[in-house]
């Protein structure tokens, strides 16, 4: 797992949804650390530090893996970024199929007038 700094991050997250348009699917999570192990936590929360977290971001198309670490400075322009290239990028969704809304209130009406009585 390689971790880069947020703009190569995005670069080569975009090239992985790219390599997969035609088949494949990228999965990218999102986790909340500190980038220190339990014991350097517990250290500084006995000695009174403020632990300071950071969003770490993983994606991976099953062959690559790659990840970066974003602050909570850097979480607003990386989160604007983030969401341009997911809208770019999800073409192969399939749009939802709506009822008019005329259809659905008579539906309602009849549906709610017929139902039997309990004995």
């Amino acid at each position: 797992m390689v971790l880069l700094q947020p703009d190569p991050f995005l670069n080569e997250l975009t090239s992985m949804f790219e390599r997969s348009t035609e088949k494949g699917s990228v999965w990218v999570t999102l986790k909340r650390s500190s980038l220190k192990s339990k014991v350097q936590r517990n250290k500084m929360k006995t000695a009174g530090q403020p632990i300071e977290y950071r969003c770490l971001i993983r994606a991976t198309d099953g062959k690559k893996t790659i990840s970066t670490s974003v602050g909570a400075k850097d979480h607003q322009r990386f989160q604007a970024s983030y969401a341009t290239i997911l809208k770019a990028h999800m073409t192969a969704l399939k749009k939802r199929e709506r009822k008019d809304r005329k259809k659905a209130a008579e539906d309602k009406k009849e549906g709610g007038s017929k139902k039997p009585k309990r004995v």
